[in-house]
């Protein structure tokens, strides 16, 4: 047994200090962002925000409507191959899982077809098998973009980029429907995970995608200046007309059901019902009915602009080099200042 002393902070225990700033209007900040990938060799160029790849978010319509803002969507993975025919290869990851029947798809799918986003999903991505998964598909899709997750910490991050992982996916527990946490007691504070696993994919020359934990514009930028290279939204997308699921009225109220990869719910449609061997580590919620996910974006993006104004920050990509975070935490700056006393 081992105690790790090092605070370790969310989104809400930080907020983002303003910096003097010679910029005018929020309109000349410039949201998109261009990669090149350390695998893949292939540049891109858009938002760098994506659609989770959850059941409701993750969805081909979803695909179609982000992809006229060039912001990108990781479809979840029970589509059928056919579907996928339909959408902008450029702003979509295409969502596998590491089980044997996973493979064998992957492998024919890349037969028939060149995907330029891959993203290999995994509630724990420290097994052994993950990495071996991600080493397969690294040898059998030289030319994509991999995205493989989740971790949080900094040694595993840089394993997946050793591994073939063009871009690390950060986050465990941190889902507003992911129950993990209070099931197996595993976690990692999301801000500082994104922080650690940065600092880790960077210095390999990697990038990394903050998962989890955000449910305002506000927590999207502190994501952006934690250095995540882009971050992936789940609860703030659900509930649009692109979720694909059943809008259900109750009275004067329209609701859209949202549930975790991991429920039993999730299970029950995908799977049959849940193995005896495991627990459910997702929740199943009715989320309000919002609309075009359209309407949404542009007020996420909304946010996001006025935080680079008020830091200074002319481009997305200057964020994170322009952002002090301020420990706003009563009972984490007493602990912080009890620690530091007895150091």
């Amino acid at each position: 047994m081992r105690i790790d002393n090092d605070i370790k902070l969310d989104f809400p225990d930080v907020l983002i200090r303003p910096k003097r700033s010679t910029m005018t209007t929020r309109k000349d900040v410039d949201l998109s962002r261009t990669f090149t990938f350390l695998h893949s060799k292939k540049p891109w160029t858009g938002v760098p925000i994506i659609a989770s790849n959850m059941d409701g978010v993750g969805t081909v319509d979803m695909a179609k409507a982000l992809t006229k803002m060039k912001v990108l969507t990781a479809l979840h993975k029970h589509h059928k191959d056919k579907e996928y025919d339909a959408i902008n290869s450029d702003y979509t990851f295409v969502t596998f899982g590491i089980k044997k029947e996973d493979e064998k798809r992957l492998k024919q799918i890349i037969k028939n077809k060149a995907l330029r986003f891959i993203c290999i999903d995994a509630a724990n991505g420290y097994t052994q098998r993950f990495t071996d998964f991600v080493e397969k598909v690294r040898e059998w899709a030289p030319r994509s973009v991999i995205m493989a997750g989740n971790v949080v910490t900094g040694e595993m991050a840089e394993q997946l980029i050793l591994s073939g992982a063009d871009i690390v996916k950060v986050g465990i527990g941190s889902g507003s429907v992911c129950i993990t946490r209070s099931v197996t007691g595993v976690g990692y504070p999301q801000l500082s995970a994104v922080i650690e696993c940065a600092d880790a994919a960077h210095g390999l020359g990697g990038l990394v995608c903050s998962d989890g934990g955000c449910v305002t514009s506000g927590d999207v930028a502190k994501a952006f200046g934690a250095g995540a290279d882009f971050v992936m939204l789940g609860s703030m997308l659900a509930g649009h007309k692109e979720s694909g699921l059943s809008v259900i009225e109750d009275e004067d109220q329209k609701f859209v059901e949202y549930y975790g990869s991991s429920s039993n719910h999730a299970m029950e449609i995908h799977n049959g019902g849940k193995a005896n061997y495991r627990a459910s580590e997702g929740k199943r919620v009715l989320m309000p009915y919002r609309g075009n996910v359209q309407d949404t974006i542009e007020e996420i993006l909304g946010g996001l602009r006025s935080t680079c104004t008020y830091v200074g920050a002319r481009r997305l990509k200057e964020l994170s080099k322009r952002t002090t975070f301020l420990l706003v935490n009563r009972q984490l700056n007493t602990s912080l200042n009890q620690y530091e006393d007895s150091n």
